[in-house]
């Protein structure tokens, strides 16, 4: 399990002093996983059904959510140009509401890979393991939807 801590502290201290566009492509070897793969996954599992595949706001659920749903790729052009981590990180956590998400009891990303992480490890994980795991699947998610950004 420090190895699962260590490894989400070392991608998320990465992430802060490395620019996201320096990071190398998403790729697949057959069934293992490289690369932003685990957030392009995790993008397409819980986000694409109303931000779209291409993060444009376009998705399936769209049309009949109110407001309407943010496009994704405009975020650091709307940032003037600095991609905005810390946000982007506590709308999906859970710690930033955002109107188009639901009322503050609808479960967030941030708790569902709490979830997740509980059932994967089968509840032998203790509450450090477990939100170091969220965290990095939270950072894996950023690093892809930072690929989606408009140049």
């Amino acid at each position: 399990m420090t190895r699962l801590w260590l490894g989400a502290a070392a991608l998320g201290m990465g992430l802060i002093v490395f620019p996201m566009s320096s990071y190398p492509q998403a790729t697949t070897s057959g069934n293992h996983v490289q690369g932003t793969d685990i957030g392009k996954k995790a993008y397409h599992d819980n986000c694409a059904i109303c931000h779209g595949d291409s993060g444009k706001g376009d998705g399936p659920f769209a049309a009949i959510i109110k407001p309407k749903v943010p496009d994704l790729t405009v975020l650091q052009k709307n940032s003037y140009g600095v991609f905005p981590f810390a946000r982007v990180y506590d709308v999906i956590d859970g710690r930033q509401e955002v109107a188009a998400h639901g009322p503050r009891d609808m479960p967030v990303w941030g708790q569902s890979f709490r979830m997740e992480a509980e059932e994967v490890t089968a509840g032998y994980a203790g509450s450090a393991e477990i939100s170091s795991y969220a965290r990095g699947k939270i950072i894996a998610l950023i690093g892809y939807i930072s690929s989606l950004q408009v140049k």
